[in-house]
């Protein structure tokens, strides 16, 4: 037997030398458990040597930790539970629409005059049109830290309601009951930074490796006093712990883009979560969609991360039976009610005494779930099981109780205050982002509300956003494209305007096409914030970074992108058209271009925020822009509005760099745009000769008393600004009042985020 440990110990890797990464193994939090001076069975040997040769074969989670010596278990002494975490007599309840026949309508009508009761009266709380449904009913129980606490049960059981009650993602009022950890309840605030939470669905950016997506993790959840090479090592062994070292250089991947495999991403989006070492770690269905081997790695990886010191609560579909052989405490629920609570271990005890006993050819948790599945189809559903279950409980506790009394416990493990539970912790490496172990401090003020400040944040989010797009230059090169068909097609139609009445025409129908060209051109912003919404809650639903670095990074790194299709609109455009004002008209016009880029991303990029599907977004975008156009001033002039429609008119964005660019054009005031007989042009007497129209010219002069010839000035670029009623605000006023808009629209997204993405459920 010696022989046998003394290969395990060779074999195993050195522990991991990091001051704030520390971790348990299997085998040491297995012989804490035990009482002192109690020697490992035969059973337990086998077992540890039969998994210190799977990693030797190329397990794909290798256990960086140091196995204990076996030959001297008089050293082991049994490690205190700081964390428990206690929930009880959880109730939640919403309201959903009924379903509206004519017959139940009538059945209701009749009721309500006085006929007699049926099944389908409403009862207090619920209405016509809704009906109340109790998703979790008086639902009570505990979870350990350095455990695996599942909860199990069919779909719509209440599995995932439970874990979002349990990690506060329930609004205050909706939910009923407490949730303590030692005693004491949970501050939201103070749960964002102890916690984590792994959503079912890997929500990761497809275009970044697997060591670029936990580094930006570990930039988001790390202090900025820990050095670039401290958290480097942090991501290397986190890779380690989590089996992803050889994916380490793989892209996520998504449907267009091959990547890693179902199980590495999954890993991937738990570790994103647990970079900081987190002391509450909550999972939603981890091993959802992943083969029965993908499964069971991630669950031992939980495992270490439960014996790392960490508490572990997880909903799961049906585990296997390698799976079930992880988990310490489970919970099953049926429609929102506790059917078995306990160790996997009692469950053949629990249905053996309930009457249903499980074969042993049997999985356990299989066995339990089609009972509980035949129990909700037969009348009395499964209330007889919960309430065996609430019995079975008692009379379990009155037993520990006894036993405790009588001296057969070897050992009682005392609670730990929160404030001493989250100092021990800290002390062991836990919650690596920038926590202090200051004891004259409360819990809230103990861990920082956010690992790094304001402008840490706001440079890591603009590298990560601007890596990604560069990681799909097809995105961008779409968008230039259309630019600059837009600005070819333009030039071309609009090529060398003349000075002509005509050619002032044409000059007002190229400004209002282009200015609207450029607005209608950011809708492709539309989608950028969609396809990383979910993304964004994730991370700040735990404070990886406020919502403000977002918003400030985002529009950052917009703007190099907008700046290079100005240039390039601008350049196409300005001098093919033929547009007045040298070098510095084309400076101003590149500027009123941009101005519009940045308030059209700007607008649509706050529409993002509040609408939540694309094509519902690009339907407003397409509506509210054409209206900008109508309300602009190019179509009906400023004075000719009806005054119950003028404030749209000054809400346009189309408006002011519409106003600017003809401000632009028409500035020179020694410039002509209608000399002598132009002066008939755009009248019915355009069509007459030359020599008739010099004639009518001299009489008209005659009858008015001055000289006008061929070659006098009728129209100057100003009273061209008079005629389209531009007069208010000078360009440049009009190129602020734009830059103001779009301001204005990212302030208007960043509430959009605050209101919007509580990530609570009502």
């Amino acid at each position: 037997m010696s022989r046998v440990v003394a290969a395990e110990s060779n074999i195993s890797p050195a522990r991991d030398t990091l001051p704030f990464f520390t971790s348990h193994s299997m085998e040491l939090d297995d012989l804490s458990r035990k009482p002192v001076g109690a020697s490992p069975t035969l059973g337990q040997l086998l077992k540890r040597v039969g998994d210190v040769r799977k990693e030797a074969t190329g397990d794909e989670t290798p256990v960086h930790h140091q196995i204990l010596d076996l030959s001297d278990t008089s050293s082991v002494e049994p490690r205190s539970l700081p964390f428990v975490l206690s929930f009880n007599n959880l109730t939640y309840s919403v309201k959903v629409r009924r379903k509206m026949t004519l017959p139940s309508v009538l059945r209701r009508r009749s009721s309500s005059l006085g006929a007699a009761a049926t099944a389908t009266d409403l009862v207090p709380g619920e209405s016509l049109f809704s009906r109340t449904k109790t998703l979790l009913n008086d639902i009570s129980g505990e979870a350990r830290d350095g455990e695996i606490l599942a909860v199990l049960g069919a779909s719509g059981s209440g599995k995932s309601t439970l874990i979002d009650a349990l990690a506060n993602r329930i609004a205050k009022g909706s939910l009923k009951g407490s949730v303590t950890l030692n005693g004491e309840v949970l501050e939201s605030r103070m749960l964002k930074v102890i916690s984590a939470y792994v959503m079912q669905d890997d929500l990761l950016f497809p275009m970044l490796t697997v060591e670029e997506t936990l580094m930006f993790a570990a930039e988001f959840r790390l202090p900025r006093t820990l050095s670039k090479s401290k958290k480097k090592m942090r991501v290397q062994a986190l890779m380690d712990q989590l089996g992803l070292r050889t994916a380490a250089k793989t892209v996520i991947g998504d449907e267009g883009h091959r990547g890693v495999s179902g199980g590495e991403r999954r890993r991937v989006s738990i570790g994103t979560d647990i970079i900081h070492d987190p002391i509450l770690l909550f999972l939603d269905e981890p091993t959802s969609g992943l083969d029965s081997t993908s499964a069971f790695m991630v669950v031992k990886v939980l495992q270490r991360i439960a014996q790392s010191g960490s508490l572990v609560i997880m909903s799961i579909h049906q585990p296997s039976y390698r799976i079930l052989g992880l988990l310490d405490r489970m919970i099953f629920l049926s429609r929102g009610q506790t059917v078995y609570s306990g160790s996997p271990t009692s469950l053949p005890s629990f249905f053996a005494e309930f009457g249903h006993p499980i074969p042993e050819t049997e999985n356990r948790t299989e066995f339990a779930l089609d009972l509980i599945r035949e129990l909700e189809g037969s009348p009395g559903g499964t209330k007889s099981m919960v309430e065996f279950n609430k019995s079975w409980l008692n009379m379990k506790q009155s037993r520990n109780n006894s036993s405790i009394q009588h001296g057969t416990e070897h050992h009682h493990q005392q609670g730990l205050s929160l404030k001493e539970a989250i100092s021990a912790s800290i002390s062991r490496g836990k919650l690596v982002s920038g926590a202090t172990t200051n004891s004259s401090v409360s819990p809230t003020s103990m861990v920082p509300t956010f690992a790094n400040p304001f402008w840490i944040e706001m440079a890591v989010l603009s590298k990560r956003s601007i890596l990604n797009s560069r990681r799909m230059p097809e995105l961008f090169g779409i968008r230039l494209g259309a630019v600059l068909v837009t600005g070819f097609i333009l030039a071309t139609m609009f090529w060398q305007l003349d000075d002509s009445p005509k050619g002032v025409q044409e000059r007002l129908g190229f400004f209002a096409f282009a200015m609207s060209t450029t607005f209608y051109t950011c809708a492709d912003a539309l989608p950028v914030f969609l396809q990383e919404r979910y993304i964004f809650m994730r991370e700040t639903a735990y404070n990886a970074y406020r919502r403000s670095s977002y918003v400030m990074s985002h529009s950052l790194s917009a703007l190099p992108a907008l700046v290079f299709l100005s240039l390039a609109f601008s350049a196409t455009t300005f001098f093919a058209v033929g547009l007045d004002g040298g070098f510095s008209g084309f400076l101003f016009y590149f500027l009123i271009i941009f101005a519009s880029f940045w308030a059209g991303s700007s607008f649509v990029t706050f529409l993002s925020g509040v609408v939540p599907h694309v094509m519902l977004g690009y339907t407003i975008v397409v509506a509210i822009l054409a209206y900008f156009l109508l309300f602009s001033g190019f179509f009906i002039n400023r004075d000719r509005i009806p005054p119950y429609w003028i404030w749209f008119h000054y809400m346009s964005l189309v408006k002011y760099p519409y106003e600017a660019v003809l401000q632009n054009e028409f500035e020179n005031p020694t410039k002509c745009f209608v000399r002598g007989v132009q002066i008939f042009d755009n009248s019915p007497l355009g069509a007459v000769p030359d020599a008739m129209k010099l004639r009518l010219l001299q009489t008209l002069s005659n009858t008015l008393g001055m000289k006008i010839t061929s070659s006098t000035c009728l129209t100057t670029g100003y009273d061209i600004l008079q005629q389209q009623g531009i007069t208010d605000l000078s360009k440049w006023n009009c190129l602020w009042v734009t830059v103001a808009w779009g301001f204005l629209f990212r302030i208007l997204f960043y509430f959009s985020l605050l209101l919007g993405s509580k990530n609570k459920r009502s």
